[in-house]
């Protein structure tokens, strides 16, 4: 038996009880978790490598060691449907890289070939000028010197404090 390595999983152990106990008192007060569900996590944590390491960057063990641990669970792909759908929506919206060495979609080397991108909705006029106001009250705007800061930070007697107290 190698004693250069118990001592990293112990304090990995012991790191791993500490995190479930930290993570046990700052989930859910009203429910924190029991001994029992504790000691579960560390189970599962060394059954899948999922322990830091000390003095390894911050690196858990099943990155150092992948052979040892098992794969973590993959995401189910997509549907044979769902791929054809991707792909028509696609040739569709020109959403595909051209014939070209540059790397552009088709929508960026022939833009009049396909429908633009939607837009996101704006504000309405009503809505910028409402913004404008409360930034014109509050002095949330950038003052007119060359030093960036705002109008509040350069006059604050002016306008009312940040917390609404004046």
């Amino acid at each position: 038996m190698h004693i250069r390595w118990i001592f990293p999983v112990i304090s990995a152990m012991g790191l791993a009880l500490a995190a479930g106990h930290a993570v046990a008192q700052t989930s859910d007060p009203s429910a924190p978790k029991t001994r029992a569900q504790v000691q579960q996590e560390l189970r599962e944590a060394q059954r899948t490598g999922n322990i830091v390491v000390l003095g390894a960057s911050g690196q858990m063990l099943n990155e150092i060691y992948p052979s040892r641990y098992p794969p973590p669970p993959s995401e189910p792909g997509l549907t044979r449907e769902q791929v054809k759908a991707e792909l028509r929506e696609a040739q569709r919206t020109g959403n595909i890289v051209g014939f070209d060495d540059s790397g552009k979609m088709l929508n960026e080397l022939y833009p009049d070939r396909y429908p633009p991108p939607p837009s996101e909705p704006g504000l309405t006029r009503e809505e910028v000028k409402a913004e404008l106001r409360e930034a014109q009250r509050t002095g949330n705007i950038v003052g007119f010197d060359d030093s960036g800061k705002m109008l509040n930070e350069l006059y604050p007697s002016r306008y009312p404090a940040a917390n609404g107290n004046h």
